[in-house]
């Protein structure tokens, strides 16, 4: 991967495109259960945060994405989901709003070997965000992962519900 070019990552399964689609759009299921709102359809709306012990964690911690707020600008099932970041509160780098502005695209399509989903994150470079590489590990993970463990056995490896 160049400098110039946004964070990607690609993952394939043996299902349908209608099967990786509806997994993409359980967000709770492979990313992270504390999810507020919804992320099915579009215009939908939904907020990340990377809570994981209590409510509040990564606020009182001053480290992760306190939260980021996504909106659906694009849901056509089984071939492409986008989402936008309408604001972010990243509390790990020097410019906390990195990600608001950016843009979270999954493409299915269909190879020999199954269905491939293309993860990017437009606007998030190595050369110029400051986030890059933990973004990578961390979105290299849920997408390589816990997305393909989710649509194969039902159960992905999700950031866990904080205790209430």
């Amino acid at each position: 991967m160049s400098n110039t070019e946004y964070l990607t990552t690609t993952m394939t399964v043996d299902r349908t495109p209608e099967e990786v689609f509806e997994a993409v759009t359980n967000v709770r299921g492979w990313w992270s259960e504390n999810l507020i709102g919804h992320s099915t359809a579009l215009h939908d709306e939904f907020v990340f945060t990377d809570d994981c012990e209590y409510a509040g964690e990564t606020a009182r911690a001053k480290k992760g994405i306190r939260f980021a707020r996504f909106q659906l600008t694009e849901a056509v099932p089984g071939r492409r989901m986008v989402w936008h970041c309408v604001d972010s509160l990243l509390t790990f780098v020097d410019d906390p709003d990195e990600w608001t502005g950016t843009t979270v695209v999954f493409d299915i399509g269909v190879t020999d070997q199954g269905t491939t989903v293309q993860f990017t994150h437009e606007g998030l470079t190595a050369a110029e965000s400051a986030c890059f590489e933990a973004c990578s590990a961390g979105w290299t993970f849920y997408i390589t992962k816990s997305l393909p463990q989710l649509i194969t056995t039902g159960v992905g490896q999700p950031m866990p519900s904080y205790h209430r």
